[in-house]
């Protein structure tokens, strides 16, 4: 969370002329509901059935962008139904620029704790390893500009052969 997918994944379908997806996004469409209420009256297992149907539903579709909540790699089915159906990108980030990027987020359900760095510190232990095997490429996000981000992403989707490179 706070890698940037959302912003550079909407980028990019713009780049490429696909729609664009966030899963959370949808969730909260489908729902009615924001993802901190979901959280309140369901849980996050409650919160993680959700998220594999949307996920199933969107990895069904050709020729879209999508991107998924943090925590979308820590079903198996997510993982798979990701990588077997498009190209995934993981935008990696350390906790310490991440904790920068969230700290004043209030709609960041598992960061409302007393300690949010420690919690994503403790969250990277457990989901990097996950996205590394998800991921087809991995782009560290350090401090690029959304666009440096975008053309690096873009560039890799050229090489895999997904997509041809857009003019800038």
């Amino acid at each position: 969370m706070g890698a940037g997918k959302t912003t550079v994944g909407r980028a990019i379908a713009r780049r490429l002329d696909r729609p664009f997806f966030d899963s959370d996004h949808e969730i909260e469409a489908r729902t009615g509901a924001r993802i901190p209420v979901i959280f309140e009256l369901e849980g996050e297992a409650g919160f993680r059935e959700r998220e594999a149907s949307v996920i199933s539903d969107l990895t069904g579709r050709d020729n879209i962008v999508l991107a998924t909540g943090g925590g979308a790699v820590l079903r198996p089915e997510n993982r798979a139904a990701l990588r077997n159906n498009g190209v995934v990108i993981y935008l990696r980030a350390n906790p310490h620029d991440l904790w920068l990027r969230t700290r004043r987020d209030k709609n960041r359900p598992l960061l409302q704790t007393e300690d949010p760095k420690a919690r994503l510190e403790a969250l990277y232990e457990v989901r990097d390893p996950l996205y590394r095997e998800c991921a087809h490429f991995v782009i560290e996000t350090g401090r690029p500009s959304v666009n440096g981000l975008v053309n690096m992403v873009l560039m890799q989707l050229e090489m895999a052969g997904v997509a041809k490179h857009p003019a800038s």
